[in-house]
């Protein structure tokens, strides 16, 4: 029986053979690589990564999909539940992860993948082209924000190539992409603190038109922005992640 498309779980179906393929030689998986894919959906890049990889791993959270799934491909590791609560720790070795992420939940997943940084080799995944331009956007770029700074802290960034929607049944209202993520080692700016870096940066880009002064009054006085030669007119959005690191770095450090 045709699987029809479930609106609350975001699916649109990859059916482009031509994208399975750029994806697969984007992520050049090899035979001992430990691969998890989130939202096989109808298997389109599933069933060509099975005759590259010894391993692979999915995490499908619609039952009907996991099922059929599993009765074409047995050899296939499914995990039916959903990617939001999935322990990516579990498997103790590297792992790299792949797959087309359900638009709806694809920013609180990127947070929870980035919570198990130290298990991942890389990320490979296709998301609505506005999510890619926000991950890889500039200071002083409109696109930068929060999701930047704090994807762009813990990885190096990587947009690859544009999806149109005529690659997917039924066909998004959007445009997609997909982007690389590969774990800095060692990060380049370390924050002491990485739960009071986290706040500062949510703190500065929750409205993003004041100015430092005013949305960072809680953590910073005037001569702190000296100190740190950051002008206090300035925006969140004219900040570097260096920039955010070194504020976050100072206040730590001056706070008992």
């Amino acid at each position: 029986m045709k699987h029809q498309p479930r609106k609350r779980f975001s699916q649109n179906f990859l059916v482009d053979e031509s994208v399975v393929a750029a994806i697969l030689a984007a992520l050049h998986p090899r035979r001992g690589d430990l691969v998890v894919e989130i939202g096989p959906g109808t298997g389109a890049l599933t069933q060509p990564l099975l005759a590259l990889v010894d391993e692979l791993h999915v995490i499908e959270i619609d039952r009907d999909l996991a099922a059929n799934l599993i009765r074409k491909q047995p050899r296939l590791s499914m995990h039916t539940c959903d990617a939001l609560g999935f322990d990516f720790a579990q498997f103790n070795r590297e792992i790299r992860i792949v797959g087309n992420l359900p638009y709806n939940i694809s920013t609180p997943l990127l947070f929870h993948l980035e919570s198990f940084v130290a298990c991942i080799q890389d990320i490979h995944v296709m998301l609505q082209q506005e999510v890619t331009d926000r991950i890889a956007a500039t200071p002083t770029d409109s696109n930068y924000s929060r999701l930047s700074v704090m994807l762009q802290y813990r990885f190096t960034v990587e947009k690859l190539f544009s999806v149109g929607p005529e690659a997917f049944v039924p066909q998004p209202q959007v445009e997609s992409a997909i982007i690389r993520l590969v774990p800095q080692n060692p990060l380049p700016w370390p924050a002491h603190d990485e739960l009071s870096f986290a706040r500062i940066v949510a703190a500065a880009f929750a409205q993003r038109r004041k100015t430092l002064r005013n949305s960072l009054k809680d953590y910073l006085t005037a001569p702190n922005f000296i100190t740190l030669g950051i002008d206090p007119q300035a925006r969140a959005q004219e900040l570097s992640v260096a920039q955010f690191v070194a504020i976050a770095n100072h206040v730590s450090a001056h706070t008992t």
